[in-house]
């Protein structure tokens, strides 16, 4: 018998049954979040457990819908000391199928899909989690309908392609492509034939998936938890899975109530979070012009925003903006100083730890994870190895790097 039991709104408290899709909250458009009955799975489960499953997310299934897992082998990534900084631990989410930390979200929502006998998901999307749900969809044997910006990177849209999804390439920005997929859903087609729209926080088990990146670092510190956890935040559905899986695993008995210092870190040309944090504002605005070469961090307003900010309330924690140029130096460092390829996304992580470490936000002896959300591999048509190389963090030998132009492919994960 499944141990999920309802799906919660995150505004209204409003319950809904988890037996059937399910998007937002009708009544206010909050954020749902699945719930559990978590003192059965106490009586019956123990972390101790957990040493005999599969090295992949999936080993929490107990904590996760209960269905046939659409998996590629996705989850259970390492956490890489630093050489640098004794104290900090590197979480490489590049290492997932696809290359990034959207295949988590994505085995759980095409999972959960196909279980409700969905066939065609619709996702506007400019970057890895288009690719990620083209391959979770081949996997299971649904149909992806991807609306991507023309300009989208090369990398994203051949993986595509080669997974047969089915992509429309949209004469605008990826708002204009969540606008496309909004206008599909009021046509009758929509509902017969099985469409749904998997857009971010659209619906509530990309955030399951998500959740486990939580339960992986506890587990993988021998169930502490660090001072601090430095997430690159564009859509911010990792950062409300992790803290999610922070209260689920205290109600289990597997961690205290301890948490860390949540630290939000996103573009400088895309800042939202940052503005709405240090402006004292428990509401965030749309960021006008976005543009920054993180694609994944280019967006203007996230649609579970009011969930960010509480978070980061809760923690104590920081929003924190790095440039273009503090991003490109912080991949190359990385990559020089611990053989850590990051996405630009990710290492933005590291732009954000040298900083709070010189204002002493952190100690040097805080334990804290940075997480590098995707591999450099799917950015090369960002990177360059020409012009003049920034100061932001140590020296290295490397040849410097400039800012390429960017491309504005970001939009607003909201309503439409």
């Amino acid at each position: 018998m499944s141990t999920l039991t309802h799906l919660e709104c995150t505004r209204c408290g409003e319950h809904y049954p988890a037996d059937r899709p399910q998007s937002v909250c009708p009544k206010d458009g909050g954020v749902l979040y699945a719930r559990y009955d978590l003192a059965s799975i106490k009586r019956n489960f123990s972390r101790e457990q957990l040493a005999a499953r599969p090295a992949t997310m999936w080993r929490y299934a107990s904590v996760l819908p209960e269905a046939q897992p659409v998996s590629l082998g996705e989850g259970f990534t390492p956490l890489v000391p630093s050489r640098e900084y004794p104290a900090v631990l590197i979480k490489d989410e590049g290492l997932n199928p696809t290359g990034s930390f959207k295949a988590r979200g994505l085995s759980a929502a095409v999972t959960m899909a196909r279980h409700f006998g969905l066939k065609k998901l619709a996702i506007p999307s400019a970057g890895n989690a288009a690719s990620a749900l083209a391959a979770y969809c081949a996997a299971a044997g649904l149909e992806a309908h991807i609306f991507m910006p023309k300009d989208v990177p090369a990398a994203n849209r051949i993986e595509c392609d080669y997974y047969g999804a089915h992509v429309t390439l949209v004469d605008g920005l990826i708002s204009d492509c969540a606008r496309k997929v909004a206008e599909l859903k009021e046509q009758a087609f929509w509902k017969s034939e099985g469409w749904f729209d998997i857009s971010t926080t659209k619906e509530p088990y990309r955030v399951e998936g998500k959740k486990t990146m939580g339960y992986e670092v506890a587990e993988q510190l021998g169930w502490k938890l660090p001072q601090g956890i430095i997430y690159p935040t564009g859509g911010g559905v990792g950062l409300l899975g992790m803290w999610k899986a922070f209260d689920e695993m205290q109600q289990l008995g597997w961690i205290g109530a301890e948490r860390p210092k949540m630290i939000v870190v996103q573009s400088s040309g895309c800042a939202p979070v940052v503005k709405a944090w240090e402006g004292g504002k428990s509401a965030i605005e749309v960021w006008p012009n976005a543009s920054t070469l993180a694609s994944g961090l280019r967006v203007p307003k996230p649609y579970g925003d009011y969930l960010v900010m509480d978070i980061l309330k809760e923690s104590k924690g920081a929003a924190v903006a790095a440039t273009d140029e503090e991003i490109l130096e912080a991949a190359r460092h990385w990559a020089r100083t611990d053989g850590v390829f990051a996405a630009p996304e990710g290492a933005a992580s590291l732009v954000a730890y040298h900083k709070l470490l010189a204002n002493e936000f952190f100690k040097p002896d805080d334990t804290v994870v940075l997480f590098n959300t995707g591999s450099g591999l799917k950015y090369l048509d960002v990177f360059d190895t020409s012009g003049a190389r920034t100061s932001s963090l140590p020296a290295t030998s490397a040849p410097p790097a400039i800012k390429p132009q960017s491309r504005q492919i970001g939009g607003i994960i909201g309503p439409y």
